[in-house]
Protein backbone atom coordinates (compact mmCIF):
# COMPACT_ATOMS: atom_id res chain seq x y z
CA UNK A 1 0.00 0.00 0.00
CA UNK A 2 1.06 3.58 -0.78
CA UNK A 3 0.86 6.77 1.13
CA UNK A 4 -0.44 8.40 -1.82
CA UNK A 5 -3.15 5.89 -2.83
CA UNK A 6 -6.26 8.03 -3.62
CA UNK A 7 -8.83 5.76 -2.49
CA UNK A 8 -9.56 5.31 1.20
CA UNK A 9 -11.62 2.59 2.45
CA UNK A 10 -13.28 3.10 6.06
CA UNK A 11 -15.44 -0.01 7.02
CA UNK A 12 -17.17 -1.41 10.08
CA UNK A 13 -16.34 -4.61 11.08
CA UNK A 14 -19.00 -6.38 13.15
CA UNK A 15 -21.78 -7.65 10.85
CA UNK A 16 -20.19 -5.46 8.34
CA UNK A 17 -17.28 -7.79 7.33
CA UNK A 18 -17.19 -9.94 10.05
CA UNK A 19 -19.43 -11.59 11.64
CA UNK A 20 -20.27 -14.36 14.70
CA UNK A 21 -21.69 -17.58 14.54
CA UNK A 22 -25.23 -16.32 15.20
CA UNK A 23 -25.08 -13.77 12.73
CA UNK A 24 -23.91 -15.21 9.66
CA UNK A 25 -27.43 -16.04 8.60
CA UNK A 26 -26.28 -18.98 5.88
CA UNK A 27 -29.25 -20.05 3.91
CA UNK A 28 -29.67 -23.28 1.11
CA UNK A 29 -27.97 -26.80 1.84
CA UNK A 30 -25.12 -27.46 4.16
CA UNK A 31 -23.47 -28.80 1.61
CA UNK A 32 -23.68 -25.69 -0.35
CA UNK A 33 -22.37 -23.13 2.27
CA UNK A 34 -19.52 -21.17 1.91
CA UNK A 35 -16.27 -21.93 3.63
CA UNK A 36 -15.63 -19.98 6.65
CA UNK A 37 -12.37 -18.65 7.71
CA UNK A 38 -12.53 -17.67 11.48
CA UNK A 39 -10.54 -14.25 11.88
CA UNK A 40 -11.04 -13.73 15.73
CA UNK A 41 -10.77 -16.11 18.88
CA UNK A 42 -11.78 -15.35 22.50
CA UNK A 43 -10.76 -17.14 25.52
CA UNK A 44 -10.08 -19.88 23.06
CA UNK A 45 -12.86 -19.82 21.51
CA UNK A 46 -13.75 -18.79 17.55
CA UNK A 47 -15.98 -16.17 17.56
CA UNK A 48 -15.84 -13.91 14.50
CA UNK A 49 -15.83 -15.28 11.02
CA UNK A 50 -15.56 -13.89 7.41
CA UNK A 51 -15.87 -16.21 3.81
CA UNK A 52 -12.98 -17.51 2.56
CA UNK A 53 -13.86 -15.39 -0.92
CA UNK A 54 -14.57 -12.25 1.30
CA UNK A 55 -10.80 -12.87 2.65
CA UNK A 56 -9.51 -12.76 -0.54
CA UNK A 57 -10.93 -9.40 -1.66
CA UNK A 58 -10.00 -8.15 1.08
CA UNK A 59 -6.79 -8.89 0.73
CA UNK A 60 -6.53 -7.43 -2.75
CA UNK A 61 -8.33 -4.39 -1.50
CA UNK A 62 -6.31 -3.80 1.16
CA UNK A 63 -3.21 -4.02 -1.33
CA UNK A 64 -4.54 -1.38 -3.54
CA UNK A 65 -6.57 1.14 -1.07
CA UNK A 66 -5.80 2.60 2.16
CA UNK A 67 -8.05 0.29 4.09
CA UNK A 68 -8.88 2.02 7.14
CA UNK A 69 -10.89 -0.57 10.01
CA UNK A 70 -13.53 1.66 11.60
CA UNK A 71 -15.14 -0.03 14.69
CA UNK A 72 -16.76 0.93 18.03
CA UNK A 73 -14.47 -1.72 19.76
CA UNK A 74 -11.85 -0.69 22.18
CA UNK A 75 -8.62 -1.27 21.01
CA UNK A 76 -7.79 -4.13 22.83
CA UNK A 77 -10.95 -5.81 21.06
CA UNK A 78 -10.05 -4.69 17.58
CA UNK A 79 -6.57 -6.09 18.06
CA UNK A 80 -8.33 -9.43 19.19
CA UNK A 81 -9.32 -10.00 14.99
CA UNK A 82 -6.39 -11.22 12.77
CA UNK A 83 -8.12 -9.81 9.37
CA UNK A 84 -6.54 -11.91 6.74
CA UNK A 85 -4.64 -8.78 5.00
CA UNK A 86 -1.31 -6.39 5.54
CA UNK A 87 -1.56 -5.15 8.82
CA UNK A 88 -3.21 -1.36 8.02
CA UNK A 89 -1.56 1.67 8.51
CA UNK A 90 -4.83 3.16 10.17
CA UNK A 91 -7.34 1.73 12.31
CA UNK A 92 -10.04 3.52 13.59
CA UNK A 93 -11.19 2.38 17.20
CA UNK A 94 -13.69 3.34 19.65
CA UNK A 95 -16.29 4.78 17.88
CA UNK A 96 -13.30 7.58 16.43
CA UNK A 97 -12.05 8.23 19.96
CA UNK A 98 -8.54 6.18 19.19
CA UNK A 99 -7.14 6.58 15.88
CA UNK A 100 -4.46 4.40 15.50
CA UNK A 101 -1.51 4.52 13.73
CA UNK A 102 0.73 1.28 13.14
CA UNK A 103 -1.38 -0.10 16.06
CA UNK A 104 -0.48 3.02 18.30
CA UNK A 105 -3.25 5.56 19.51
CA UNK A 106 -2.55 8.72 17.86
CA UNK A 107 -1.59 11.19 21.13
CA UNK A 108 -2.57 14.07 18.92
CA UNK A 109 -5.91 12.70 18.18
CA UNK A 110 -6.78 11.94 21.54
CA UNK A 111 -6.02 15.49 23.31
CA UNK A 112 -8.24 16.38 20.30
CA UNK A 113 -11.34 14.42 20.93
CA UNK A 114 -10.93 14.70 25.30
CA UNK A 115 -11.04 18.55 24.70
CA UNK A 116 -14.36 18.24 22.23
CA UNK A 117 -16.24 16.07 24.69
CA UNK A 118 -15.30 17.63 27.88
CA UNK A 119 -16.73 21.24 26.00
CA UNK A 120 -20.01 20.11 24.44
CA UNK A 121 -20.71 16.99 26.63
CA UNK A 122 -21.90 15.57 30.28
CA UNK A 123 -19.24 13.71 31.65
CA UNK A 124 -19.08 10.11 31.06
CA UNK A 125 -19.37 9.75 35.38
CA UNK A 126 -23.12 11.43 35.17
CA UNK A 127 -24.08 8.71 32.12
CA UNK A 128 -22.90 5.98 33.90
CA UNK A 129 -24.15 6.51 36.83
CA UNK A 130 -27.65 6.96 35.64
CA UNK A 131 -26.86 3.90 33.54
CA UNK A 132 -26.65 1.72 36.59
CA UNK A 133 -29.45 3.10 38.33
CA UNK A 134 -32.17 3.33 35.72
CA UNK A 135 -31.20 -0.20 34.57
CA UNK A 136 -33.03 -3.22 35.94
CA UNK A 137 -31.12 -6.63 37.48
CA UNK A 138 -33.44 -8.56 35.48
CA UNK A 139 -31.93 -7.77 32.37
CA UNK A 140 -28.80 -6.17 32.88
CA UNK A 141 -26.10 -9.04 32.07
CA UNK A 142 -23.22 -6.50 32.31
CA UNK A 143 -21.88 -2.87 32.36
CA UNK A 144 -19.22 -1.32 30.68
CA UNK A 145 -16.66 1.97 29.76
CA UNK A 146 -14.97 1.55 26.74
CA UNK A 147 -11.78 3.28 26.80
CA UNK A 148 -12.79 6.20 29.41
CA UNK A 149 -14.93 7.70 26.54
CA UNK A 150 -18.56 5.88 26.52
CA UNK A 151 -20.77 3.29 28.22
CA UNK A 152 -22.46 0.20 27.17
CA UNK A 153 -24.55 -2.11 28.71
CA UNK A 154 -24.98 -5.83 27.71
CA UNK A 155 -28.71 -6.77 28.17
CA UNK A 156 -31.33 -9.85 27.85
CA UNK A 157 -33.15 -8.28 24.69
CA UNK A 158 -35.79 -10.60 25.09
CA UNK A 159 -36.30 -9.11 28.85
CA UNK A 160 -35.38 -5.00 27.67
CA UNK A 161 -38.73 -2.81 27.96
CA UNK A 162 -40.04 -1.61 24.27
CA UNK A 163 -39.75 2.04 25.61
CA UNK A 164 -36.57 2.12 27.89
CA UNK A 165 -34.10 2.84 24.70
CA UNK A 166 -36.10 5.38 23.58
CA UNK A 167 -36.45 7.07 27.19
CA UNK A 168 -32.64 6.55 27.61
CA UNK A 169 -32.01 8.37 24.44
CA UNK A 170 -34.32 11.42 25.41
CA UNK A 171 -32.18 11.67 28.45
CA UNK A 172 -28.96 11.43 26.80
CA UNK A 173 -29.75 13.75 23.83
CA UNK A 174 -30.45 16.32 26.25
CA UNK A 175 -26.74 15.64 27.89
CA UNK A 176 -25.29 15.53 24.56
CA UNK A 177 -24.80 11.86 23.99
CA UNK A 178 -26.74 9.27 21.78
CA UNK A 179 -28.31 5.92 21.93
CA UNK A 180 -27.64 2.68 19.95
CA UNK A 181 -29.13 -0.96 20.38
CA UNK A 182 -27.26 -2.97 18.53
CA UNK A 183 -28.02 -7.24 19.03
CA UNK A 184 -27.51 -7.19 23.16
CA UNK A 185 -25.54 -3.91 23.34
CA UNK A 186 -26.84 -1.17 24.80
CA UNK A 187 -24.34 2.29 23.73
CA UNK A 188 -24.33 5.35 25.39
CA UNK A 189 -21.98 7.61 22.96
CA UNK A 190 -21.28 11.11 23.09
CA UNK A 191 -22.71 13.03 20.13
CA UNK A 192 -19.13 14.58 19.15
CA UNK A 193 -17.27 11.03 19.11
CA UNK A 194 -17.99 10.02 15.57
CA UNK A 195 -16.00 7.46 12.89
CA UNK A 196 -16.70 10.57 10.41
CA UNK A 197 -14.77 12.90 12.48
CA UNK A 198 -11.30 10.13 12.16
CA UNK A 199 -11.74 9.14 8.83
CA UNK A 200 -11.92 12.43 7.59
CA UNK A 201 -8.50 13.22 9.31
CA UNK A 202 -6.91 9.63 7.94
CA UNK A 203 -8.24 11.11 4.57
CA UNK A 204 -6.69 14.74 5.60
CA UNK A 205 -3.01 13.02 6.31
CA UNK A 206 -3.35 10.15 3.44
CA UNK A 207 -4.78 13.25 0.32
CA UNK A 208 -7.42 10.45 -0.43
CA UNK A 209 -9.32 11.57 -3.20
CA UNK A 210 -12.28 9.31 -3.01
CA UNK A 211 -13.98 7.34 0.10
CA UNK A 212 -15.79 4.57 0.20
CA UNK A 213 -17.37 3.66 3.57
CA UNK A 214 -19.81 0.68 4.86
CA UNK A 215 -21.91 0.29 8.11
CA UNK A 216 -24.85 -1.69 9.73
CA UNK A 217 -25.59 0.49 12.72
CA UNK A 218 -26.67 4.01 13.73
CA UNK A 219 -23.44 4.67 15.00
CA UNK A 220 -22.53 4.35 11.65
CA UNK A 221 -24.58 6.63 9.79
CA UNK A 222 -22.36 9.41 10.25
CA UNK A 223 -19.64 7.19 8.17
CA UNK A 224 -22.05 6.89 5.96
CA UNK A 225 -22.79 10.03 5.25
CA UNK A 226 -19.41 11.72 5.08
CA UNK A 227 -18.36 9.17 2.24
CA UNK A 228 -18.33 9.62 -1.53
CA UNK A 229 -20.15 6.09 -1.71
CA UNK A 230 -21.46 3.53 0.82
CA UNK A 231 -22.94 0.27 1.57
CA UNK A 232 -25.31 -1.03 4.05
CA UNK A 233 -25.98 -4.60 4.79
CA UNK A 234 -29.76 -5.51 4.03
CA UNK A 235 -29.96 -6.12 7.74
CA UNK A 236 -28.76 -4.96 11.18
CA UNK A 237 -30.07 -1.24 13.15
CA UNK A 238 -29.94 0.99 10.21
CA UNK A 239 -32.23 -1.24 8.19
CA UNK A 240 -34.84 -1.84 10.97
CA UNK A 241 -35.00 1.89 11.34
CA UNK A 242 -35.27 2.67 7.65
CA UNK A 243 -32.21 4.56 7.67
CA UNK A 244 -31.31 5.35 3.69
CA UNK A 245 -29.00 8.26 1.84
CA UNK A 246 -29.12 8.66 -1.95
CA UNK A 247 -25.46 7.65 -1.96
CA UNK A 248 -25.42 4.99 0.13
CA UNK A 249 -26.53 0.89 -1.76
CA UNK A 250 -28.21 -1.44 0.15
CA UNK A 251 -26.56 -5.15 -0.57
CA UNK A 252 -28.43 -7.63 -2.03
CA UNK A 253 -27.58 -10.35 0.48
CA UNK A 254 -27.70 -10.79 4.40
CA UNK A 255 -25.28 -11.75 6.75
CA UNK A 256 -22.10 -12.78 5.90
CA UNK A 257 -23.05 -13.19 2.55
CA UNK A 258 -23.35 -9.23 2.77
CA UNK A 259 -19.72 -8.96 4.18
CA UNK A 260 -18.25 -10.34 0.91
CA UNK A 261 -20.83 -8.47 -1.31
CA UNK A 262 -19.33 -5.10 0.17
CA UNK A 263 -15.80 -6.07 -0.36
CA UNK A 264 -16.19 -6.93 -4.14
CA UNK A 265 -18.40 -3.26 -4.34
CA UNK A 266 -15.61 -1.56 -2.94
CA UNK A 267 -13.31 -3.26 -5.12
CA UNK A 268 -15.25 -2.06 -8.44
CA UNK A 269 -15.25 1.59 -7.66
CA UNK A 270 -11.70 1.92 -6.21
CA UNK A 271 -10.77 0.13 -9.91
CA UNK A 272 -13.81 2.58 -11.49
CA UNK A 273 -11.76 5.46 -9.98
CA UNK A 274 -8.40 4.53 -11.00
CA UNK A 275 -9.55 3.90 -14.49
Amino acid sequence: MSRSAPVLVASDLDRTLIYSAPALDLTGPDAQAPRLLCVEVYESRPLSYMTETAAGLLRALAADTVFVPTTTRTREQYHRIQLPCATPEFAICANGGRLLVDGVSDPDWESAVAGRLAEECAPLAEVRAHLVSAADPAWLLKERVAEDLFAYLVVERSLLPEDWAGELADWAGARGWTVSLQGRKLYVVPEPLTKSAAMREVARRTGAELTLTAGDSLLDADLLLAGDRGWRPAHGELRDSGWSAPHVTVTAGRGVAAGEEILREFGRAADAHRG
